[in-house]
């Protein structure tokens, strides 16, 4: 397991070094941001810059080749004028899942509220609903379907916040709230990280993502 926090020091210094006073966030995000990291996890760093260019990322790419766990790496890197524009509703997660380092978001952008909420689980059931749909005829690829799983615990935390106003950052703490079938694709998410690949496996994972979708968008469709 990677020690965060010595990690994140490391990073902080690395990037003050190179862009100092421009920048105007450092944030983590992802797993290690919701002390469900494994050791292969990825390490989701968020980085707002005053503004970003091309030349910006080559040099950013540089120095991040430089540290530890260069691998787990990712993350998002972006300007303040391009935050500050983004689509509300797809900085939901975003906004409730960054843990400042250094900076405040709410000095860039307000905080989503419940509408932005309802318009991320919409979005994310319309994409899911599609995704699905399109590897079950095209792909039947296992993998693809554990990543949507894994993306559906997202809209799970938008529909949770969007009903009670209370954001639940830890996928398993959320799971001990839910009922119905919100509950059995939060389980059916743990499940499938380890499920073996099958016709049988993917053909029931597939209707279940399916048929909850396809509630989630008539319901918030309305």
């Amino acid at each position: 397991m990677v020690d965060i926090h010595q990690w994140m020091k490391q990073y902080q210094d690395a990037v003050r070094d190179l862009f100092g006073g421009r920048i105007l966030l450092i944030g983590l995000q992802g797993s290690y941001g919701r002390n469900e990291a494994h050791e292969t996890s990825d390490i989701d760093v968020v980085l707002i810059l005053d503004t970003v260019s091309l030349h910006d990322l080559k040099r950013y790419k540089q120095v991040i080749e430089t540290l530890p766990e260069r691998p787990l790496i990712c993350g998002f890197v972006s300007g303040r004028e391009e935050l500050a524009g983004w689509y509300k509703s797809d900085l939901f997660q975003f906004y409730y899942d960054t843990i400042p380092y250094y900076g405040s978001l709410d000095d860039i952008i307000s905080a989503p509220a419940a509408a932005d909420a309802r318009a991320a689980v919409l979005m994310g059931a319309c994409n899911l609903y599609h995704m699905c749909s399109h590897n079950y005829l095209h792909g039947g690829d296992m993998k693809t379907l554990r990543t949507l799983y894994k993306s559906a615990s997202f809209v799970l935390q938008a529909k949770h916040f969007s009903e009670t106003g209370d954001y639940v950052k830890s996928h398993s703490a959320l799971k001990d709230m839910l009922t119905g079938t919100d509950l059995s694709v939060s389980q059916a998410a743990e499940q499938i990280k380890n499920a073996n690949v099958s016709s049988v496996t993917l053909e029931w994972y597939s209707e279940l993502l399916l048929q909850w979708t396809h509630q989630l968008i008539c319901e918030y469709g309305q």
